[in-house]
């Protein structure tokens, strides 16, 4: 459809209940959402004023709610996608180049008959778009040319997973134009994993790819990486009256990488130790048996962290269990004992190199000061970036207030919690 129809679309009322399930009820939010998605039309007409048949895409956030650090090594996670999303306005072309356009980044130009990976390409946008292009053709999809004008509210350093919603949304693009929409999620999350890994540069598993594709609050077992086991958990925080937030530390992630990759590559030395490639084929007593020997042959905070796994992949069984049962005290008090775990065994609160930077660990111990209620953790990679904190819906606003105070204004992030993940927008 052309500009114009495209506008009518975002102003019906088909328009105003699809923004509800993906945004909430508030009627701020829907009309904020409306005018955003105006606003994105109207940029693609300015910027690829030749291109008529346009289509709108969105791909949520993801928020991690339990499974600190254990997709990588075979584990379990419990996680949601969010209303802070990337959403686009695409066009199909019929030349070989793919063209993205998003507020305050700049332009990105793949050819995609070059899609080797180039050293100096590494931990860019570009990078990324390579990659999937590439994982496509690798399957034997198809790929062709498209225009996009993009615009994102998922915050880069809130651990939130920009990366992974960017990454899945190239993928959904290619999926529905050049192949009508047969990849199915799980494909379009592995393709996105593959992305990030391979050419970006970042180690990472594959729970926010899986999160973002599929939406909604879920569960995944990584024990078979190539057919993860997802399970749909329905649970309303707001029946309970509470809200869950995400506070952004500060802290610089530039140099992270390193952190992020010693971590999978520690839990997963203690398992060749153990004779296996991953942790999940172990359990805490096997390390206690061998507890003299593996700290001959791997550093004690491999082994830590190996503890730290372990407890914290069989405390997301114990959490959805709480969740279906309905009983909120329960969840809540696991979501605490994993953070006190990400703390203490995990070590993923501040990086070795900058160990005077301590944002992570100061927003989870003033929130232990200042709430009574509730739970709070370590959210996401860690080391610099965010924690996430379910509290009462009256002690948003004190909280709010309190956090930036310390954390500068926009620290905080009241999210929703998205029932749907990846997908071509059907007003």
């Amino acid at each position: 459809m052309n500009v114009e129809q495209l506008t009518k679309k975002i102003e019906s009322d088909k328009a105003t209940n699809l923004f509800k399930q993906l945004y909430g009820n508030k009627p701020a939010k829907i009309t904020g959402q409306r005018k955003r998605y105006k606003a994105l039309v109207q940029n693609f007409e300015t910027s690829f004023p030749d291109f008529n048949d346009l289509s709108l895409f969105s791909t949520p956030g993801r928020t991690e709610v339990g499974g600190n650090h254990t997709d990588h090594n075979a584990g379990r996670v419990l996680a949601a996608s969010v209303d802070l999303d990337i959403i686009a306005v695409c066009a199909p072309t019929n030349d070989d180049s793919v063209v993205v356009q998003s507020s305050g980044y700049d332009e990105i130009k793949v050819n995609i008959t070059d899609l080797e990976p180039k050293e100096g390409e590494k931990f860019t946008s570009r990078a990324l778009v390579k990659g999937v292009c590439a994982r496509f053709v690798q399957q034997g999809h198809k790929i062709g040319g498209f225009r996009a004008c993009l615009n994102g509210n998922v915050p880069k350093a809130a651990g939130l997973s920009s990366s992974a919603a960017f990454e899945v949304l190239i993928a959904t693009i290619l999926n529905h134009f050049y192949n009508q929409g047969a990849l199915d999620n799980t494909n379009i999350a592995q393709i996105a994993q593959f992305a990030e890994n391979n050419y970006f540069g970042k180690p990472c598993g594959l729970m926010d790819q899986t999160t973002c594709a599929y939406g909604g609050l879920v569960f995944i077992d990584f024990k078979d990486f190539s057919n993860p086991i997802i399970e749909v958990v329905n649970y309303d925080f707001s029946n309970k009256g509470l809200a869950i937030m995400i506070i952004e530390t500060g802290g610089d992630h530039a140099d992270l990488n390193d952190d992020y990759a010693a971590l999978e590559n520690e839990m997963k030395n203690v398992a060749k130790h153990l004779g296996g490639s991953f942790l999940r084929e172990f359990t805490d007593s096997k390390i206690l048996e061998n507890l003299n020997f593996l700290r001959t042959k791997v550093s004690d905070r491999a082994v830590l962290r190996a503890f730290h796994f372990l407890n914290d992949d069989m405390r997301v069984v114990r959490q959805v269990e709480a969740l279906k049962n309905d009983k909120i005290d329960d969840f809540l008090l696991l979501i605490k004992e994993s953070g006190e775990s990400s703390w203490m065994l995990c070590q993923n609160c501040y990086s070795i190199k900058n160990v005077e930077q301590q944002g992570i660990s100061i927003a989870l111990a003033t929130t232990d000061q200042v709430l009574k209620e509730g739970a709070w953790r370590v959210h996401g990679g860690g080391f610099a970036g965010t924690i996430q904190v379910f509290l009462p819906n009256e002690k948003v606003e004190m909280y709010t207030k309190l956090m930036e105070s310390i954390f500068g204004e926009n620290s905080c992030h009241e999210i929703f919690i998205r029932p749907s993940g990846t997908q071509k927008v059907n007003f």
